[in-house]
């Protein structure tokens, strides 16, 4: 059956209300980091309500669909993508450098974000079909690696390293969870460091900039560096309980840059403190241990790789959005789920967590 009503009945409604009270938080946010702006910028967080919305209908969509429908279409669901991805490069709206939109009327429409479901949809096929009881030496990743290989390229070339990141940090995730020979291992973290050379000669100025920045961020205070700075700067001022919502000086005085979306997390902790900060984390680690019982419980390998592959993209979403906005890691662009403003990150996060939802409630559907 692909669209069951018995559903409604297996749904965790606490895990509704943290997805909702996360959508909230971000749209108080999103509104405290724009209101004084004027234009576009000080609607967007109606605009990011109006995504919400669409996500939530698609959330309820796909948690009442069978998820192994998934299943019958990964290949054409991965092709798709790759085809948006392709055509991006001849036809995409081109942006502060970068061509990563579709503009479809007012709305930009952003295909890297579904890129990354469709890995993880194409992966969870790809190694529920391999029945072998094992642990994977470095030939038995050559296809799947192929697979992620490709759109990962499409999406460098945008340039936008960071979702890029994200498909490898997730199809990482995967392989070390089903098992990897010690040897294949050793060999592809020695394979990473042989390319590194290559790939800063092959990274952007901006990029390059980007890295020796989050290293030294002094070494260029009034450019590359000024976002690490004045994101910690926006973190560290929040203290304990933070300056009080629309009060945040850094953001409220436009010093903090790309505020509604890379950095979005330093307008929070500078307005809600270190205690708003963790509590913020504690209803993401309660989406991620809620995530990965959904995995452990899978009635098969196929729901339990799906689950576990969102969970991975929405983990690693977290850790190096954070990581960016104290300044640990370097700034490669990426949201904070349910808290940046982006329509399509938003929708891709919805639609994540709806197929959680499927492959959660047919523990009991049979």
């Amino acid at each position: 059956m692909i669209f069951d009503r018995r559903v409604i009945d297996k749904i965790d409604w606490t895990v509704l209300a943290v997805v909702v009270a996360v959508a909230a938080v971000g749209v108080l946010n999103i509104y405290s980091a724009t209101h004084l702006g004027s234009g576009r910028i000080a609607t967007l967080y109606l605009k990011q309500l109006a995504w919400l919305t669409l996500g939530a209908l698609l959330l309820v969509v796909l948690a009442a669909t069978d998820y192994h429908r998934l299943e019958q279409f990964a290949y054409l669901i991965y092709v798709a993508s790759v085809v948006l991805l392709l055509t991006l490069a001849a036809v995409g709206k081109i942006s502060s450098g970068a061509q990563r939109w579709f503009q479809v009327g007012p709305l930009t429409l952003q295909p890297s974000e579904l890129a990354k479901l469709a890995i993880i949809i194409v992966l969870a096929r790809y190694f529920h079909e391999d029945k072998a009881q094992r642990a994977y030496a470095l030939k038995d990743l050559l296809l799947p690696g192929l697979l992620v290989a490709v759109p990962m390229g499409l999406i460098v070339e945008q340039p936008d390293l960071g979702t890029a990141l994200i498909l490898g940090v997730i199809f990482l995730s995967v392989i070390l969870v089903l098992g990897v020979r010690l040897w294949t291992l050793l060999l592809g973290v020695g394979a990473v460091g042989a390319i590194i050379p290559w790939a800063w000669h092959y990274l952007k100025d901006y990029q390059r900039r980007r890295v020796l920045t989050f290293l030294n961020p002094e070494f260029d205070p009034l450019g590359a560096g000024y976002h690490i700075i004045q994101s910690k700067i926006a973190v560290g001022s929040g203290q304990l309980f933070g300056k009080g919502f629309l009060n945040g000086t850094q953001g409220q005085l436009n010093f903090l840059p790309a505020q509604q979306t890379d950095f979005i997390f330093a307008v929070f902790a500078e307005e809600w403190g270190f205690i708003g900060a963790l509590v913020l984390l504690g209803l993401y680690l309660f989406l991620f241990f809620w995530g990965l019982s959904t995995a452990a419980q899978a009635k098969d390998k196929f729901g339990a790789i799906l689950a576990f592959g969102v969970v991975s993209m929405l983990f690693w979403h977290v850790i190096i959005n954070i990581g960016m906005a104290i300044g640990v890691l370097p700034v490669v662009g990426v949201p904070l789920p349910l808290m940046s403003y982006g329509g399509s990150s938003v929708v891709s996060v919805m639609m994540g967590l709806g197929i959680l939802m499927s492959v959660r409630v047919r523990r009991f559907i049979f």
